[in-house]
């Protein structure tokens, strides 16, 4: 690594340097004496516009930067799981053991360890013909989860050598054609990785929240966005989906998130159990936190720095869910870097090309065939917050979302202040995967669930107009039947759509008991509404004794789904003896 440069403007986290002529975009350069890390992000002939993902106190003018003449790449192998790294893959938990509890500038420290030994079983044979994404063997990295190691992109022909046995990431396990194969592999992390054919996302990702798998579901593979005002619950929806969707791999993102939630995250999740397993949920988690009070400049890489990651275990076949928070932080990383290089600013001061970088980074979502000749199939979902200054849905970040997003989780102040969680909004959210899933919900679970969701919307958003009216006029004005939907609407919401996040049986619901509550709470609606037409009063249909009953649904067993035949045979009964 040679001097190659001189330094002639610091500006925060942009530093401009002169005498740059063999460097490239997107190259990763040190900076000053103390190799702060760094990354070109500009050039105009031998000047180079530099992002430091470090603090630049005490750079100044005529300080050297040396060119490494390599992108700002992630280190893929065993050893990601169960880690947590800031936003350029430093391993926080190692720098804390070996360094102490600050990162210091310039260090420099393997994202993965060196010396620990790994048990490799090879999958295939010396002399067998492999090409690019066939996997050559297998590592368990933790209990949950089989690590397989991939022929490397670009690499097809004769396996000449290949040996089971104890290795670290850096020893040679297999050649072929000549090219030593290792654990340890390195990808750029600006570049998506290659597949060979993208496939329509049809299975949901069940993440056993009442209101998003039953209303507005997202599929594996799918993209989601939940902008929200402050204290309206995005983390706590986003924890809650890395907790239970049914992904074999989490990679949860903090960018530019405030400490103490990410703080919230490292202490809680080593004491959660994967729900399958019973194993810590941390064995299939993978954690980038790059918080609010981290350099700016890392913020931008973060995101770039967990799809990669995330696109790396999809390649394996494996079904990943990324969650990104928040992306609104992202962008104001942008937006700061963009003013410092005098740019020209687009509306509310983003850079112009936000939307472009929006795009490319939820695009790289999707169910895949991947690269191999047995053709795996994998997908990457992506979940990203959105956190517009006062809950403005209009923010450039926002809309710029919702133009490559297929599911919107509209969050709302006014439901959290009313403690109702999740917060979202179900009359202003919406999917647009359902026609998707809408096959596998019909053939795994039952041919009426969709309709089953048409008709709840539908009372809802009737619910809606009722109570316009009745602000209007008065309680007293409404028909019976609007009375009636009005206490199956809050049913709905109280009882179906409303959970709580600790409590054990409330907590996740599975899809057969999603499908059996809301069954169960509008088939009462339709004998209700039965009994009124024959003339029965709406008070003495209210104070029936199984109406107490569908208040406390949430809490069947889920091994127990046999409760709901006894439940209907007992609605049944009590509507008949009302006759």
């Amino acid at each position: 690594m040679a001097k190659e440069g001189k330094i002639v403007k610091v500006s925060g986290p942009l530093v401009e340097a002169l005498g740059m002529q063999e460097a490239k975009m997107y190259d990763v350069v040190k900076v000053g004496e103390q190799r702060l890390i760094g990354e070109i992000i500009r050039l105009s002939g031998e000047r180079a516009y530099i992002q430091v993902y470090e603090e630049t106190e005490g750079l100044g003018p005529g300080d050297p930067v040396f060119l490494t003449g390599e992108p700002l790449v992630v280190e893929l192998g065993p050893g990601l799981l169960d880690s947590i790294y800031d936003g350029i893959q430093r391993p926080l938990g190692r720098i804390r053991e070996e360094i102490g509890d600050y990162i210091g500038r310039g260090l420099t420290i393997h994202a993965l360890p060196r010396k620990k030994k790994w048990n490799f079983k090879p999958l295939v044979k010396k002399g067998e013909l492999v090409k690019e994404g066939d996997i050559l063997g297998k590592v368990e990295e933790t209990p949950l989860i089989e690590h397989r190691v991939l022929v490397p992109p670009g690499i097809n022909g004769k396996v000449e050598s290949i040996k089971g046995g104890s290795f670290t990431i850096e020893e040679e396990i297999a050649k072929i054609e000549k090219r030593p194969i290792r654990m340890l592999s390195r990808w750029p992390v600006r570049n998506p990785r290659p597949f060979k054919e993208r496939l329509a996302p049809v299975v949901p990702l069940v993440t056993g929240q009442r209101i998003i798998d039953s209303l507005f579901p997202v599929a594996k593979g799918g993209t989601a966005c939940i902008p929200g005002p402050f204290g309206s619950g995005k983390t706590v929806v986003l924890h809650e989906i890395a907790k239970w969707a049914n992904s074999q791999i989490i990679v949860y993102t903090g960018c530019g998130e405030r400490g103490n939630e990410m703080a919230d995250v490292l202490l809680e999740f080593p004491k959660l159990k994967d729900p399958k397993s019973g194993r810590p949920l941390t064995e299939r988690t993978i954690l980038i936190a790059n918080t609010s009070n981290m350099p700016v400049a890392a913020r931008e890489a973060s995101i770039y720095t967990g799809i990669t990651i995330g696109e790396y275990y999809r390649d394996m076949g494996y079904d990943v869910a990324l969650m990104a928070d928040s992306t609104s932080r992202w962008a104001e990383a942008l937006r700061e870097i963009s003013g410092r290089m005098e740019e020209m600013p687009g509306e509310e001061g983003y850079p112009a090309y936000l939307g472009t970088r929006v795009a490319s980074f939820y695009e790289r979502a999707g169910r895949v065939i991947n690269l191999g000749s047995k053709g795996v199939e994998g997908s990457l979902s992506v979940i990203g917050a959105v956190s517009p200054p006062g809950g403005d849905l209009t923010d450039p970040v926002v809309q710029q979302t919702l133009r490559v997003a297929k599911v919107f989780w509209g969050l709302d102040d006014r439901l959290a202040y009313q403690r109702h969680f999740p917060a979202i909004n179900w009359l202003s959210s919406y999917s647009l995967h359902l026609r998707n899933i809408e096959q596998y919900l019909k053939r795994e679970i039952n041919e009426e669930f969709p309709k089953l969701r048409e008709m709840a919307i539908e009372i809802l958003q009737r619910e809606a107009e009722v109570l316009e009216i009745v602000r209007l006029v008065g309680m007293e004005t409404i028909s019976k039947e609007d009375q009636l939907l009005l206490e199956v609407a809050r049913s709905l919401r109280e009882d179906f759509l409303h959970q709580n996040a600790f409590d054990e049986k409330d907590a996740y619901t599975t899809l057969p008991k999603q499908y059996q509550m809301l069954r169960f709470i509008l088939l009462s609606h339709d004998l209700f509404r039965g009994l009124l037409n024959k003339g029965i009063e709406l008070k003495r249909i209210l104070t029936l004794p199984i109406r107490e009953k569908i208040a406390r649904i949430k809490y069947v067993p889920e091994e127990n789904l046999r409760e709901f035949d006894q439940l209907e045979e007992e609605l049944r009964r009590e509507v008949k003896g009302l006759k």
